[in-house]
Formats: structure tokens, C-alpha cells, sequence
């Protein structure tokens, strides 16, 4: 009885980090502010289908980023700052989403608590309204990972991180700058 009443009290606090809450702004809105981010984003589907976007390389594929670990998208070099915070378990919620698409280097200073820390995504989107939609059209294409699928991707995203030796990141393909 123990065991089963400490594995709830676990579900319930687990159950706010897992869960996303429905995004609070307007997709319809969200795909033409999405014109903004589709220079260095797309959203392109797990089996290739390009949902969003149009050659953007400069940043990763922002399909299914509600719910999944920071700088975790494979094969793709992310800046220090947010490995760091992905290492540490940071995972994109809409409250996330809003502040760094604001001030990336803000966001990942104020994460980490260093002040030297810098993001490498160097547009910004400080209109929230406009992020609260993009986020909203960012969650039409690709809804968050259920709780039993995110769990994992935290796991996976946290493990190479500890044990990974200090190596060259490989660059993005055109890529000068690094986004979520």
C-alpha cells in the first residue's frame, strides 16, 4: 500500500513537468508569424513531409518542440548555453517557448544563472501575442509527446550530454546561428 501510494504522489508531481497545457494562442495567427522564423526554421513531419517553413537550415526542425528535451533535436549543433540546459533537464512548455523566443541569450543566462552565457539564435520575438500564436501553430502540426514519450526523450537527451567528451560540434549546414 506504501509502495502504491508513493508511485501516485509521483505521477501527480511528475504529471504538470509532463504534461503540456493546451496552447493559449492562435494557430491561424501563428503560421503567418511563422513567416518570421521560416528563414532558419521548417517543421517537417518524422516521415519527411514538410508542414511549415521553406529551406530553413540555420535552426532546427521545430516539429513536436512542445514537450521535448532543449537542444535534443539529433544531429544538430546547438550552442553551450542550451545544451546545458537540456543536459539539466529543461523541456519546451509554452512559458519556456515565450521567454526565449523573446531574448534567447536573456532566457538561457537567466536558466543557468551564468551571466557570460550567450545564445546563438539572434532573432527575437518580443511581441508575445505573436509568440503565444506561433507556439499555438507550432502545436497544429505536431501536438506534444504524451507523458510515457517524453519521459524517455528526456532521458535520451540527458545521457549523451553526461557522457559526451569535449569534441568539435559539427555546423549546421549554412548555419551561422543556432535556434531552439
Amino acid at each position: 500500500m506504501r509502495l502504491t501510494l508513493t508511485a501516485v504522489a509521483l505521477a501527480f508531481a511528475a504529471a504538470p513537468v509532463l504534461a503540456q497545457d493546451a496552447p493559449t494562442g492562435d494557430a491561424a495567427a501563428g503560421a503567418k508569424v511563422f513567416n518570421k522564423c521560416q528563414t532558419c526554421h521548417m517543421v517537417v513531419a518524422p516521415d519527411g513531409t514538410v508542414l511549415a517553413g521553406k529551406a530553413g537550415k540555420t535552426g532546427p526542425n521545430l516539429y513536436g518542440i512542445n514537450g521535448r528535451p532543449a537542444a535534443s533535436y539529433p544531429d544538430f549543433a546547438y550552442g553551450d548555453g542550451l545544451k546545458e540546459l537540456g543536459a539539466a533537464g529543461e523541456v519546451w512548455n509554452e512559458a519556456d517557448f515565450l521567454q526565449y523566443v523573446a531574448d534567447p541569450t536573456k532566457f538561457i543566462k537567466t536558466k543557468t544563472g551564468d551571466t557570460k552565457a550567450k545564445g546563438k539564435m539572434t532573432f527575437k520575438l518580443p511581441n508575445e501575442k505573436e509568440a503565444h500564436d506561433v507556439w499555438a501553430f507550432l502545436n497544429s502540426l505536431a501536438p506534444a509527446p504524451s507523458a510515457a514519450e517524453a519521459a524517455p526523450a528526456a532521458d535520451a537527451a540527458a545521457a549523451p550530454a553526461a557522457d559526451a567528451a569535449p569534441a568539435a560540434e559539427p555546423a549546421a549546414e549554412g548555419a551561422a546561428t543556432t535556434n531552439p
